[in-house]
């Protein structure tokens, strides 16, 4: 298909001519009844424009039928922020007439014009059209018919161009419109990114535990022991279930509260589990935990899951020491295991998300985590910052 006509067979051509002959509907009734003030119109835009729902009236037209079937049209479809939207929009208001006028006219005349440089060589001349005298060869006449229509081409395809890049500039989102948009994508990447980390600090924990239960009670060939593991199986699931459900309540209501996901006053659950997968859990916790705030809690909780999901899957079931302190200056967390002797290095922290995922959670408060040998022991440190009260401390084991 040659190039030039191409814009003839695309639908947009024809509703950027639609939108074009739009405006032509309200001049045409009042010239009809007040032919004499034909500037009446366009200074009756000028207030009409300054309305803020108007320029969403005027976006959603734009959106439909400028740039239909774009997902990213450029154009803004919310009422008018600020006067400087207003003023944006009653320029538009006025070049949208003022190019409706050309486009109508255009449409009109051109091809009528075209019709009587044809009708001329055939020898009906019409005595409107003074100038076609100028050319008495019929021939001539013949050869001059096809460019008003090749005007007509440009003009409509042309002005349809013209007026969706007007619509852009006049009608797009504004500098702090943009911002907004800006902002909400980037709390829309946060979201999801935290959905993927509480799947695997969740569901992964779970699975660890479920795996080393089932591992232990067919390895140990005790019935008792065995109904004790698919005790903890169980519970272990239930949870992962609830946490499961609390994710996906994420996706499903964007505007749920957080406040149902597990804070660090749920830690005993943690450690019961990991009790229960055969790790020796000694824990000390220290300082107003429940008085956290809550993101740091909420942080910290999952901080704690992953450092002992880490245990589990890398050492399986070996001593492990816990200590949760918290104090004006923020929470202290640290969690300790002998290394396996026959890794004779770092093996824990090589491979999978899960320390790279707990320094992320820690840099969007504003706090740090550390990882590696220390002394025999694998050793994963994390700080939050944070504002409590400090209060007489506790220890468990």
């Amino acid at each position: 298909m040659p190039r030039p006509v191409r814009p003839l067979l695309r639908g947009t051509t024809y509703t950027r001519l639609l939108h074009l002959w739009v405006p032509m509907l309200a001049v045409s009734v009042w010239l009809f009844v007040s032919p004499s003030t034909p500037w009446v119109p366009a200074l009756l835009l000028v207030p009409v424009g300054l309305l803020p729902g108007v320029r969403r009236g005027e976006g959603v037209q734009a959106w439909l039928l400028l740039t239909p079937g774009k997902g990213e049209s450029g154009i803004a479809v919310t009422p008018s922020a600020s006067w400087r939207d207003r003023l944006r929009t009653v320029v538009w208001l006025e070049a949208r007439m003022l190019l409706g006028t050309t486009a109508a006219l255009g449409t009109v005349w051109l091809p009528a014009l075209s019709f009587d440089l044809v009708a001329a060589a055939l020898g009906h001349r019409r005595s409107d059209v003074p100038f076609l005298g100028a050319f008495p060869p019929d021939r001539v006449c013949v050869l001059l018919a096809p460019l008003p229509l090749l005007a007509l081409y440009g003009l409509v395809v042309g002005l349809g161009e013209l007026i969706t890049a007007l619509a852009r500039r006049l009608l797009g989102p504004s500098p702090a419109e943009r911002l907004a948009a800006l902002e909400e994508r980037t709390e829309q990447l946060l979201e999801r990114t935290r959905i993927a980390r509480e799947l695997h600090d969740s569901i992964g924990h779970a699975l660890t535990v479920a795996v080393l239960q089932a591992g232990a009670a067919r390895a140990a060939g005790d019935p008792e022991f065995t109904d004790r593991a698919l005790a903890a199986i169980e519970d272990t699931g239930r949870a992962a279930l609830e946490d499961l459900e609390r994710v996906l309540g994420v996706l499903r209501e964007s505007e749920r509260p957080v406040s149902g996901r597990p804070t660090l006053a749920d830690a005993d659950r943690l450690l019961e589990s990991a009790r229960a997968a055969g790790a020796e859990v000694a824990a000390e916790l220290s300082g107003p935990i429940r008085e956290l705030p809550g993101p740091v809690s909420r942080e910290g909780y999952r901080m704690l899951q992953e450092a002992l999901t880490n245990v589990l899957r890398h050492a399986g079931a070996v001593p492990v020491r816990v200590r949760v302190a918290v104090s004006g200056d923020g929470l202290d967390l640290e969690v300790r295991n002998p290394l396996p002797a026959e890794t004779g290095g770092p093996r824990q922290g090589r491979g999978g998300s899960g320390l790279r995922g707990m320094r992320e959670r820690a840099a969007l408060l504003g706090g740090r985590v550390s990882s590696g040998p220390d002394e025999g022991d694998w050793t994963v440190r994390a700080y939050l910052p944070g504002t409590t009260a400090p209060r007489p401390s506790r220890a468990s084991a």
